[in-house]
């Protein structure tokens, strides 16, 4: 059982949130997680790269010199890959390196991720997260607050609130995300997490659903 402490804007602690990261995830994989998260980065992959191989680059085709008689190599077209300014003999293509694995398998691995972050007390837990209008400054503010300044922060919420993403999308190492677009490569990629109670909640329940056997 973890014992976290929750703040308000200000960074004064307000209560205790008790939760075990057992229940988030009973085990955690790191092949699961390591699959999981190659995954996700080889979707962000664009795969335009490309070469061109020799029936693609500038050039005439025609034979340099004369095969026999001039004492030097064999040689073909300017083309030739030997050559400089020739083309690649393995030529890049565009690829689509996208891939899926199992919804399970990458739902588990997100619960995984929470887990771990809870198990390493890397989770910052707040009442509330809200704001009267955008504005970054005031949400930089909350972050100093809370010791979050500077610090790669995954900020989870229960909702979208649009007010929040406007206030958060300038600042620099600090993402945010609503509690059912979170994925293992979003949760561990940054140092801390930035929880409200709400989200908190959100999250046991959707572990508690999913690890909950059926009759």
């Amino acid at each position: 059982m973890v014992s976290l402490p929750i703040y308000n804007k200000s960074g004064a602690e307000v209560g205790k949130y008790q939760i075990d990261p057992a229940k988030i995830a009973p085990k955690i994989s790191q092949q699961l997680l390591h699959d999981v998260v190659v995954m996700y980065q080889a979707n962000q992959r664009q795969g335009t790269h490309k070469t061109k191989d020799r029936s693609e680059v500038a050039g005439t085709t025609k034979k340099m010199y004369r095969q026999k008689g001039t004492g030097n190599a064999r040689a073909g077209s300017r083309r030739s890959p030997l050559r400089r300014g020739g083309g690649h003999i393995f030529a890049l293509r565009n690829r689509d390196y996208s891939y899926r694995l199992p919804r399970k398998a990458t739902q588990l691995a997100t619960r995984m991720a929470i887990a771990r972050k809870l198990q390493s007390e890397d989770v910052v837990v707040i009442d509330e997260l809200s704001l009267p209008a955008p504005k970054t400054k005031d949400f930089a503010a909350i972050l100093k607050a809370l010791n979050l300044a500077g610090v790669s922060t995954l900020v989870a919420t229960a909702a979208l609130d649009q007010n929040v993403v406007k206030s958060v999308r300038n600042i620099r190492k600090v993402s945010i995300a609503p509690v059912g677009e979170l994925n293992a490569l979003a949760v561990l990629t940054p140092k801390k997490m930035l929880v409200t109670k709400a989200a908190l909640d959100a999250i046991a329940a959707a572990a508690e659903k999913a690890t909950k056997k059926p009759a």
